[in-house]
């Protein structure tokens, strides 16, 4: 009994191996067809150049990342000092007569600095009248409660849009 459980142990093991064989020869051949799509035509100095010349060409690009990187954050400062906050409020000076034909259109920046452009209507003629805006104020002149509302009204136009308001 004693050979027979043995030769049954080793058959066992036998069987084990040829089948672990098998996996590892099938491995073996997955192994061999990759590796021979990956250097099919190419050497070793081959698949060196391209891995320097990959290197350089990342190299470049980051420096060229780098190079738009510093435009947009100059173009952004830029932007932020053009006028991109519009307030227009049409408005009639006078009660009794005519209408809405007078205006007040304020141009300001990101900080609130620009000019404010008013037009007065009246029978006898036209008068447009401009005065400089820092800080959302006027640097020389007083303003007038219409041009006071269209800064206002271009201080919290979030849209870059012409607000219109009527009085």
């Amino acid at each position: 009994m004693e050979n027979s459980t043995i030769i049954y142990i080793l058959s066992a093991l036998i069987g084990t191996l040829l089948i672990w064989n098998i996996f590892l020869q099938i491995s073996t051949r997955k192994l061999n067809k990759n590796q021979k799509g990956l250097f099919a035509g190419k050497k070793g100095t081959d698949l060196e150049s391209i891995v320097l010349e990959n290197n350089a060409q990342i190299k470049k690009l980051s420096g060229q990342t780098k190079d738009l990187y510093e435009q947009t954050n100059e173009i952004r400062a830029h932007s932020l000092k053009s006028i991109h906050k519009v307030g227009l409020l049409r408005f009639n000076p006078f009660r009794e007569i005519g209408g809405d034909q007078s205006f007040s259109l304020a141009l300001l920046d990101d900080e609130n600095n620009g000019a404010i452009i008013s037009s007065l209507y009246s029978r006898e003629g036209v008068r447009i009248y401009s005065k400089s805006i820092q800080k959302g104020e006027s640097v020389k002149h007083p303003l007038t409660e219409e041009e006071k509302r269209a800064i206002a009204i271009a201080s919290i136009e979030k849209n870059n849009q012409v607000i219109k308001k009527r009085v």
